[in-house]
């Protein structure tokens, strides 16, 4: 039976768990003070920390500022009506709802445009999932494996861009993810090393975490993921990785366009409603 808690802070997952088992990460500052934040209304970064709207400049920081904002809880709904319009020049409301069902964790969205304009946004999934019996010691903690919209494992995952600060940048050639012959990315304390692997065009819908014995012991997916982005802090000991399934991704480095021309930007006519959802099997 699969329980979970969530916060108004954030609208952000506390605690999953299944039959007593706990598998989210609690959040420790010494690692990563967060466990799933929602990323709204941009995924990543926006290069300077600043997006331009019809020549304005509006500061934003990474990820948006969902995960910052306190959600009011209306029956099993968790809402956010708008935020100052100095800081996102956009009316808007951000309706979040979570539920089990069976043998999955199912978290649902909604953007609804409250403007009287087109808004534009991203958003995205971040939840840290805790490796399946963690030692530090242990040469290898797991293994994640890609999976296609067709459910077929996706043997040589590319990536199309690199990372610099938080930033993409151009590759001359997509370069291929260090996996094996059978597309496992064995999880050690250097995968990480490189930051944050991005699996771009739709070609990862889910993502399957493996124990040390190539055992499946749980997937994060979602049917709208347009980059899925995978992550773990690089430093000794830390013992989740964070699975993101994506509508969005970070800016280019020295995109000072608007953020209407933002890659993987998402636009809504006044009225129009925008729902993601992503699931976690256990």
């Amino acid at each position: 039976m699969i329980e979970f808690k969530v916060s108004t802070h954030g609208a952000e997952l506390q605690s999953l768990q299944k039959d007593g088992h706990e598998y989210l990460w609690h959040g420790d500052p010494k690692y990563w003070g967060r466990r799933s934040p929602i990323l709204f209304p941009m995924v990543g970064k926006v290069y300077g920390n600043v997006f331009r709207v019809e020549g304005k400049e509006y500061p934003m920081g990474q990820h948006g500022f969902a995960r910052d904002s306190e959600f009011v809880k209306e029956g099993e709904r968790y809402v956010l009506d708008g935020c100052p319009l100095e800081k996102y020049p956009y009316k808007f409301e951000l309706a979040v709802t979570y539920k089990a069902d069976g043998n999955k964790f199912i978290a649902t969205w909604t953007v609804t445009n409250k403007d009287t304009k087109d808004i534009h946004f991203q958003i995205g999934a971040h939840p840290a999932l805790m490796l399946p019996d963690y030692h530090e010691e242990d040469p290898v903690h797991g293994y994640l494996q890609c999976y296609d919209a067709n459910g077929k494992v996706v043997k040589q995952p590319m990536l199309s861009h690199g990372l610099s600060e938080g930033y993409l940048t151009e590759l001359e050639a997509p370069v291929p993810m260090p996996v094996d012959k059978d597309g496992l990315l064995p999880i050690t304390g250097e995968t990480f090393a490189i930051d944050t692997f991005m699996l771009e065009h739709g070609s990862v819908k889910s993502v399957t975490l493996l124990d040390k014995n190539k055992q499946p012991y749980l997937s994060v997916g979602s049917d709208q993921t347009e980059a899925y982005g995978l992550w773990a802090p690089h430093k000794p000991g830390c013992p989740f990785v964070c699975l993101e399934p994506w509508c969005g991704i970070t800016n280019l480095v020295g995109f000072t366009g608007d953020l209407k021309d933002r890659y993987l930007n998402h636009a809504l006519k006044p009225g129009e409603k925008f729902t993601f959802e992503y699931w976690i099997e256990l």
